[in-house]
């Protein structure tokens, strides 16, 4: 990463307008959160029924490889954020020469190959599960030999809510399994037998200030995460470690806005440590409690971070906060919560609910005694 073309970024006035890659709901509720801070959003996606579409400014459908749309999306606002990570990186750094691209887009190289992350990871000195790339044949059994089994075997890229990834077992034909997943390069992680999975919710500004929102801890059904409570089951210290960890790997990427921290809490020799699963360069479905749930959101982080404002700094609301996540036909079930005291819907606005879509989400808050 380069220091010092921070410097030479703008700082937003109120009026200015953001432009965003990713029509989705986190694409949404950013948006929603410039809107209440006086920043207008532009949306950049390519699907017709964007969700976020409805609640910005204005809104470009086309194509991410579309140079002609890109260009006048570049030139429809004063600086450029993404709602996921998969974002092609081209495309990010296609705008990057004409506008402001925070985070820088260099950061999706990393976190978009699940083992160029971890080669990133482990060259800071974090710990992670065993792992080993899979290229061929060959390698599989070279890296079953290294991490053991029971392992994952996930595909290097386009991987998320379980995707393109699959369990290996001493009695599963490991060929088979790599061809289920069209023999794409992989890495074989070592199946990690956690207490519990958390998260770190980190926003860092341009000039390198971090703020932590409190450690998360993280419930997922089917690979697809179910329930996000605050505060986390751990000790003091653990959550400490959690946050240093977070705020260093955000200063290794010279890091502006809202990055997510994924962490598995596990027993070594009698002692817990956490190793760290997943970096997610954007918002995340962890940190939805934010909303409804503390002083300032995720969302609200991200947008004062790129545009050049200071940071909050984030206090829990209430003794515990809990998100659910509104999966599927679950949405249709929404309104049984609107009944409830000191709970907060949100739904996303999105067409068919599909089952592992992810249509809405609920925040609970459990008063302080």
């Amino acid at each position: 990463m380069t220091t010092g073309a921070l410097d030479r970024k703008p700082v937003l006035k109120p009026g200015a307008t953001i432009g965003i890659l990713g029509g989705g709901q986190l694409g949404r509720m950013l948006a929603l959160a410039a809107a209440r801070l006086g920043l207008n959003c532009h949306i950049y996606a390519p699907e017709k029924d964007s969700c976020a579409f409805e609640v910005a400014r204005r809104a470009t459908c086309a194509p991410y490889e579309d140079a002609s749309a890109l260009r006048r999306f570049a030139e429809a606002v004063d600086v450029v954020t993404y709602e996921f990570e998969n974002v092609p990186a081209k495309t990010a750094a296609f705008l990057e020469r004409r506008r402001p691209v925070l985070p820088d887009p260099k950061v999706l190289e990393t976190t978009q190959d699940r083992l160029i992350e971890k080669d990133f990871l482990r060259d800071l000195g974090i710990a992670t599960a065993p792992y080993a790339p899979v290229h061929s044949a060959t390698q599989l059994a070279e890296g079953i030999a290294k991490v053991g089994l029971p392992a994952v075997l996930k595909t290097r890229r386009f991987g998320y809510d379980g995707k393109g990834q699959a369990k290996l077992e001493r009695n599963v034909d490991p060929i088979r399994t790599w061809r289920s997943l069209h023999n794409a390069p992989c890495i074989l992680e070592a199946f990690i037998a956690f207490e519990r999975e958390i998260s770190v919710i980190a926003a860092r500004s341009r000039d390198g200030r971090v703020e932590c929102f409190e450690v998360t801890e993280n419930e997922h059904r089917d690979h697809i995460l179910k329930t996000s409570t605050v505060p986390a089951r751990v000790t003091p210290a653990l959550a400490a470690e959690a946050s240093r960890i977070a705020a260093r790997i955000a200063g290794a990427f010279d890091y502006v806005g809202v990055l997510a921290v994924e962490m598995f809490v596990v027993r070594k020799a009698g002692k817990r440590q956490v190793l760290v699963n997943e970096i997610a360069p954007r918002v995340h479905n962890s940190g939805h409690w934010t909303i409804d749930g503390a002083t300032v959101s995720q969302f609200e982080q991200h947008i004062r971070a790129i545009a050049g404002w200071p940071l909050a700094r984030p206090v829990r609301l209430g003794r515990k906060v809990e998100m659910i996540n509104l999966i599927g036909e679950e949405v249709s079930e929404a309104s049984r919560y609107l009944t409830l005291p000191n709970t907060a819907v949100h739904v996303y606005g999105k067409g068919r609910a599909s089952p592992r879509r992810k249509m809405g989400h609920v925040t609970r808050i459990w008063p302080a005694r």
